[in-house]
This record gives structure tokens, sequence and C-alpha cells, in this order.
């Protein structure tokens, strides 16, 4: 079951209070001479963050070895794109694969070898190089690659250390290289959050000693890196839609941008999920909201989709959410039962999730003892942890002395 986008999470302020210090680290210095060098095989490189993006991760690695070439004298004499950099995609290619699910843990073993790795290997880089700026912005990607894992898994110390040491590497990364376009789609990111920020994360940036932020000048920084960068296209209208989304209050921009994302990596799943969910929390278009989710839906069965049951399941369970709004209650509980008979293992929760709206859909319908069954059904089914918080309203609907 995909989580509800539309609102803020319990642990908003400290993936804001990370992001600040995060992306404090691509303000850049002025005390070093630049030496001009950009991304070495660019357009190599942004084909396979293009296919990440995509989720069309069976595609990655070719891509990647394409961008950086084989190993010794199997390298082209053309430019190629350096091995840690196509090290650090394959740590990205990792994290987006968590971001479809991001409550299944299967992955994250992975993920922290691969990025403890790609950390390893970039900054002996740096060793090598240390007046390129190339790889100390790559070392700074690769923390950040981390860090944001971290965050998601609450790991907030281990998280502040790394934004620490984001800061150093692309701090001077800038100041080597101050045309480094997607580096200063942070620069804008800094500046927009630094300002934007609650009392807590401006605190915590006062006691780092980083500079303060400027709301317009960072979202005018960040639609200039969009525009011009080589590599990040994609992820700063992901990050972009956020902006709009929480902050502007433009979530008719914030689709703008989500539906370009989709129509350029129309294979990833989550930009129709967030698409239905702004639509519906938002917009309060429960018309739309459903469209999008059939949408979802028929991609999925098509196969045109990557993780078509993953998708199905996810689809699903928004079509009953609207159908169940709009009255449709009987339309609803024939969605709830397909998933359920499904028994679906992706996304982790979903038949938690599936066993709570058909008891909620039920009770509506005044059937309350296949009501209960369905609760009882649910608490049966919760995952560990309860990341979506099936638990307490399965309780509630159990005490409800009525139809809810």
């Amino acid at each position: 079951m995909t989580r509800r986008t539309g609102r803020r999470p319990p642990t908003r302020l400290i993936r804001l209070v990370a992001l600040v210090v995060t992306v404090a680290s691509l303000v850049p210095a002025s005390a070093q001479t630049p030496q001009p060098s950009h991304l070495t095989a660019a357009p190599a490189l942004a084909a396979a963050y293009d296919a990440i993006y995509d989720a069309r991760f069976d595609d990655v690695p070719a891509l990647l070895t394409r961008a950086c070439g084989g190993s010794g004298a199997t390298r082209s004499a053309r430019a190629t794109a350096p091995r840690e950099a196509c090290q650090l995609l394959e740590v990205v290619s990792t994290w987006w694969r968590i971001q479809l699910d991001p409550n299944d843990r299967s992955r994250d073993e992975d993920f922290r070898e691969r990025a403890d790795a790609s950390i390893a290997a970039i900054d002996a880089w740096t060793m090598r190089e240390p007046m390129r700026a190339e790889p100390w912005f790559y070392l700074g990607g690769a923390y950040g690659a981390r860090a944001q894992w971290r965050v998601l898994r609450g790991e907030r110390l281990a998280a502040a250390r790394d934004g620490k040491r984001i800061k150093d590497a692309l701090e001077r990364s800038l100041a080597l290289d101050p045309a480094l376009q997607d580096a200063y789609f942070g620069i804008g990111l800094y500046h927009y959050y630094a300002d934007v920020a609650p009392a807590a994360a401006k605190f915590l940036r006062w006691l780092l000693l980083l500079p303060g932020g400027d709301r317009v000048e960072g979202l005018e920084e960040m639609l200039k890196a969009r525009d011009q960068g080589e590599l990040l296209r994609s992820e700063a209208d992901y990050q972009l839609h956020l902006v709009y989304l929480w902050y502007e209050k433009q979530p008719q921009r914030a689709l703008e941008l989500l539906r370009d994302l989709r129509a350029r990596h129309p294979r990833n799943p989550h930009f129709l999920e967030r698409i239905a969910d702004i639509e519906d929390v938002y917009l309060h278009d429960t018309a739309a909201s459903m469209r999008t989710w059939q949408t979802l839906l028929e991609a999925a069965q098509s196969g045109r989709i990557a993780e078509p049951v993953m998708a199905e399941t996810t689809a699903r369970l928004g079509l009953a959410r609207q159908l169940d709004r709009r009255h449709e209650t009987d339309a609803a509980v024939t969605q709830l039962r397909t998933v359920i008979d499904s028994k679906p293992a992706t996304p982790v929760g979903a038949l938690a999730r599936a066993q709570l709206q058909l008891g909620q859909a039920l009770d509506r319908l005044g059937q309350r003892s296949e009501a209960i069954a369905a609760y009882r059904a649910a608490l049966e089914h919760v995952p560990s942890g309860d990341p979506d918080r099936v638990a307490p309203a399965a309780r509630a609907g159990l005490r409800a002395p009525r139809a809810r």
C-alpha cells in the first residue's frame, strides 16, 4: 500500500532537518582557483540515470558498462565516464528500487554495502586527484545517497554525520569548478529550505554555523540548474514538485512536473501513484484520482509498467478508496477482495491495508460481523513495525459499536 504522500508524515521534521544539513554542503567556497572539469561522458551517464528513473533497472548494468567502458585494454580511447561514477549510479538504482516500496527492507543490506563501497572508491579518487572537481562532486553524491537511506530508516545521527561529510566534499567541488550546474541545484535546495524550514531545523543550522537561506533565490537557482544541468533534470523535477506542493501551495504546478516525469519515464509506477494522491488529497478530485488509478491498473495488467504485480495491488487499493468515497461501496469491496484473494507480498503491508479497508467498507454497508472478521484479519497481517499504522485503525474498528 502506498503511503499517504499527500499528508505530511510524523517524521517530516526529522527529514527536513536532515535535508537542510545535507544540502548545506552545496554552498561553494571561493578560496581556491577554479579548474574547469564538468562531468566526463555526461550524456552516457544521463542515459543510465534516465533508465533508473524509468524503473528499467535491468537495463542499467549494460548502460553503465557502455558509459564507463571495460577494464584495462578493453577501455576505449574515447572519453568514458569514471568507474566511480557508474558505481555511484548502481547505488542510486538500488535506492530507487527501495523507494518503489519503502517499507520493504529486503534490499537494505545490499544498499548499505554498495553505498559504503562507493564512498570508499570515490574517496580514494579524491586522494589521487585532489584538485579535480569531479571526484569531490561524486563523493558528495555518494554520501547524499546514503544519507537519504539513513533518514528513511531512522538512523538520524549517522545521517547527520554524513551531512557534514557532504558539506566538505561538495564545497570543495564547487570551489574547484563553479560551473557544475547540477551541483547548483543543491545550492538552490539549501537556500530554499534554510528559509522555509521550521524553527528546529533553523536552530540546527545555527549550531552548525551554516549560512541562512533565501526562498526566492533558492527557487530561481533550482529552476536554472534544472534547465542547464547535465544529469539531474528528473531529480530536479521530482524535488521541485515537493516544493510546489508543500510550501508554494501550487498543487497544479506539482502535477505538471509529475505528469512531465510520467511522460518521460512511463514505466515508473511511482509517478502515477503520486499524481493520484495529489488529485485526491490536495485537489479533492475523486473522479480524476479514480482515472489515474485506473490508468495504473491497466498499465500493470498489460505489463507496460515496472513491478506490475505490486502496481496492480496499489492501483486496486487506490481505486477502492475512491469508489468508497463515491458511495460505490460494493464496487470497492470487489476491488479489495481481489487484492486479498491474490495474497500480495508487495507492497509490504498491502494485505493488512486491504483487510482494514474491507472492514471499513463492510461497516458502511451495515455488515458488522463480516467487518469484525476483516479487522481481525488486518491485525494478523500487520508487518513488523506497522509502517502504515494499520493496527490502531483496525483496533478502533473492532471497538466501534456501530457502522463507521
